[in-house]
């Protein structure tokens, strides 16, 4: 199995949807990918409990570095901060990032800023109505095994 970690914004229930409908778009497309979703990271049941903020940042540091590649959402007017992170984590550690971003609001390059951008081994820009998770989770495998050969 090919660990790919999945870094994007969780804070509200539309973003959570859409995490996890991209990952299981992934999972069909690909069986043999793991997709690591932090949503899913909940110490002692809890995800947004204080007292676990230390083991959750653990868990995604600790997965981060047994991920083969991350997919990045980067949607929204600027990146999201934890996303952020994870992508310079993931360069630091030269892993593969692959950016997906399907706003269609212009900002620097591609759609978001250049340390981002440029961040990604590969960035899928749809900036579009596009609503197919099917046909996106199929570009995303695509390039992603491409970019892991």
């Amino acid at each position: 199995m090919i660990k790919v970690y999945f870094a994007a914004p969780l804070f509200s229930m539309s973003e959570r949807v859409f995490n996890r409908r991209l990952a299981e778009s992934l999972r069909v497309a690909a069986p043999d990918l793991e997709i690591l979703l932090p949503q899913d990271f909940k110490p002692h049941g809890s995800f947004n409990d204080k007292r676990h903020y230390g083991v959750l940042y653990k868990g995604c540091i600790d997965s981060l570095s047994r991920a083969s590649a991350v997919v990045a959402i980067l949607d929204g007017p600027d990146g999201d901060s934890g996303t952020c992170f994870e992508v310079g984590f993931a360069v630091a550690k030269n892993k593969p990032v692959l950016g997906v971003r399907t706003d269609y609001r212009a900002s620097q390059e591609a759609g978001t800023n250049l340390m981002l951008s440029r961040g990604c081994n590969v960035l899928i820009n749809r900036p579009s109505f596009d609503e197919d998770f099917d046909s996106l989770a199929k570009e995303i495998v695509r390039k992603l095994k491409k970019m892991l050969k």
